[in-house]
């Protein structure tokens, strides 16, 4: 079994024992990986079913359909797609599916301010728009980490998210057997951190970038 295969084989352990939205999506992007494009899309699927506001599950879900011929269910789950990643705020999930649907000839949907009801709901200083939920909570009280991932995740993910990601970072750790003194595990973690929170590093480069000094 290669390296893939087992991490398909993780994933499927962990998505039949812990069925939520992390583990549906991380299955999707390792069947992905593959090119199990049917088996994606049924993965990427159900993370839409358990979690509505999972914006990159359905950037994927629109990318697979595409790549199987079904332009009208990608058009379908993309104008959906980019619809939830403006009222979340998710930048570039929503600029990646504006390309898909340029690319299908597929008109871009009219869309929410997000960013006036994000600067509403954070004028206190006490609160933050919730980019995983898209709900106000309370804001963490310092950023959780050091560097620019640790800022992205003050700046646009509350208490009630972050204290459910540690939940859900212990499975991870124990169901990979992660061993944090090794760096490719420390690597791991990081990766299957920002698969949940929804964010790439690239977002989080480009707005560190663009963040005044």
């Amino acid at each position: 079994m290669n390296a893939l295969e087992e991490r398909i084989a993780q994933w499927e352990r962990m998505a039949a024992e812990a069925p939520d939205d992390m583990a549906y999506f991380s299955l999707g992007n390792a069947y992905r990986e593959a090119e199990r494009h049917e088996d994606a899309a049924g993965a990427y699927q159900k993370a839409i079913d358990l979690n509505a506001g999972m914006s990159r599950a359905y950037q994927h879900l629109g990318q697979v359909l595409i790549k199987t011929d079904k332009r009208d269910e990608a058009a379908e789950v993309l104008t959906k797609g980019y619809k939830v990643a403006a009222e979340r705020g998710d930048v570039m999930p929503q600029k990646a599916m504006g390309s898909l649907l340029e690319q299908i000839d597929a008109p871009l949907p009219e869309v929410v301010d997000a960013a006036a009801q994000k600067a509403e709901v954070e004028a206190s200083g006490d609160m933050v728009l919730d980019r995983r939920y898209g709900q106000p909570q309370p804001r963490l009280a310092d950023p959780p980490m050091r560097g620019p991932i640790g800022q992205f995740i003050y700046d646009h993910f509350g208490q009630v998210t972050w204290n459910e990601w540690i939940g859900q970072g212990t499975k991870v750790i124990n169901e990979l057997r992660l061993d944090f003194s090794n760096p490719a595990h420390q690597d791991v973690y990081e990766q299957q951190m920002l698969e949940w929170l929804q964010v790439s590093m690239e977002e989080i480069e480009q707005y560190n970038a663009d963040k005044p000094a």
